[in-house]
């Protein structure tokens, strides 16, 4: 066999230099999803490749980076340095807990719709003061519709965008039923026999009977 064949068949089984592996190893790591171990990269590198001196070398050029090479158990992987794990934490948001009254009152704009603020004190039997509509206004859960054409112009209230988006609604129509609010445990609170349906009893807001309206039956 001619010399420069037998060279050719000899390099077609060497393997790359090292700062290519290296390469493949780095380039294997940033795309895996889970940690790897050096067989799993051996069977994907050319014949003749080491991870193992890849990933010393690969090591010692992370060092002191953002991104630092990492063993996990029998597996390598990519990881944020310690020192700058602070950056990678998720801000949450923490909301508000609507009261009992801000949540009745939300439900009667949301079903209602447009509906008047003497409307929805008709409808609760209390007052809705003015705390909990600035609430749900802020939330922008919220906003104000059309006046209506009554006496004294009254200003209403609509469920806004967001709020259809909070609860993945497409638009009001798509609210739930009488069920699916008993299962969600809106309307469990059900007042003892004599007694009139007082939503807003037990409401954080304290607010006060709207006029004309009685806790309780008069014999």
């Amino acid at each position: 066999m001619p010399q420069d064949i037998e060279e050719d068949k000899e390099s077609l089984f060497e393997a790359p230099p090292i700062a290519e592996q290296e390469r493949m190893v780095e380039a294997m790591l940033f795309a895996a999803t889970e940690p790897m171990d050096t067989r799993e990269m051996a069977a994907r590198m050319p014949h003749g490749c080491d991870p193992a001196e890849a990933l010393v070398h690969l090591k010692k050029r992370y060092e002191g980076r953002g991104v630092t090479l990492v063993k996990v158990g029998d597996g390598w992987a990519m990881r944020t340095a310690p020192d700058l794990g602070f950056l990678m934490r998720r801000e949450v948001v923490e909301t508000r807990k609507l009261s009992r009254a801000a949540i009745e009152t939300l439900a009667i704009i949301a079903y209602h719709q447009p509906v008047t603020r003497a409307e929805i004190e008709e409808i609760r039997g209390v007052s809705v003061s003015r705390g909990t509509v600035d609430q749900l206004l802020e939330m922008e859960w919220i906003r104000f519709g059309r006046r209506k054409m009554t006496p004294g112009r009254p200003v209403t209230f609509v469920v806004t965008e967001a709020f259809l988006d909070h609860f993945g609604l497409e638009s009001a129509r798509d609210l739930p039923g009488l069920r699916e609010l008993r299962a969600a445990g809106l309307l469990d609170n059900r007042p003892p026999p004599g007694t009139l349906p007082r939503m807003g009893a037990e409401d954080d807001d304290a607010e006060e009977p709207a006029p004309g309206q009685n806790e309780l039956f008069e014999d």
